[in-house]
């Protein structure tokens, strides 16, 4: 059965502190081109990872910043890792990064990349926008962690995996304010427009690809799934 998926691709999978991960970007090339070729489509959110971080801590460094400007800097790192990815794509990728993903368009292309929207908004926000406009009920978020956890695993030893929670418990964990350059499984703002919109969110490790493909499948999968 063909269908459409909207995957939150982080950008921590794509910029490391060594640099850009070449060996994800052409495995992740592969991957989607494979399963283009099985019917599917897809809406590949973008986002900033490692490339905002550095840029928005730099700016910080200088003197106090606004949060909206911040949020810019943030946003200018999506979409250049997004035009990175649509130019390895080639003619298979929809011709410009989405920057609004609320506005209308007729696409043919089967390859799709949005990158940032709005100060105050991250592309976790802006998945469950493409989500809610194109009328798809998942949004795959793919990081580089297996699953999502009820505490920090770094800070807390103690600290336990979550394969499936619901969204109240869930925001409980995340909290309700999104700060620019903000490192969470799924931000506040974006989990509560999910819950609104009645979306399932599934958090898996992007860099394993087979287990995404079990995922894309409806097969059994390493992930977190919040509903």
């Amino acid at each position: 059965m063909k269908k459409t998926f909207v995957l939150s691709v982080g950008g921590s999978l794509l910029v490391t502190k060594g640099g850009i991960n070449v060996d994800f970007l052409r495995r992740f090339t592969v991957f989607i081109k494979d399963q283009v070729k099985r019917g599917h489509r897809f809406y590949l959110v973008v986002g900033g990872g490692y490339t905002a971080r550095v840029y928005i801590k730099a700016a910080l460094e200088t003197g106090p910043i606004k949060h909206s400007d911040r949020d810019l800097v943030g946003i200018r790192a999506t979409r250049l890792n997004a035009e990175l990815l649509k130019i390895v794509f080639g003619r298979l990728a929809y011709g410009e990064v989405i920057t609004d993903p609320t506005k209308k368009r007729k696409i043919k292309e089967a390859v799709i990349f949005v990158g940032g929207y709005k100060p105050g908004w991250s592309t976790d926000y802006v998945a469950v926008l493409v989500a809610k406009h194109n009328k798809a009920k998942t949004v795959i978020n793919l990081s580089n962690i297996d699953y999502a956890y009820d505490k920090d695993p770094k800070k807390f030893a103690a600290a336990k995996k979550l394969e499936a929670v619901a969204w109240p418990a869930f925001r409980k964990i995340v909290g309700s304010k999104w700060q620019p350059g903000l490192n969470l499984p799924f931000d506040p703002v974006a989990s509560q427009a999910a819950q609104k919109e009645k979306l399932r969110v599934m958090i898996l490790n992007g860099d394993n690809l087979s287990n995404l493909a079990n995922c894309l499948s409806d097969k059994k999968f390493k992930g977190t799934v919040i509903s």
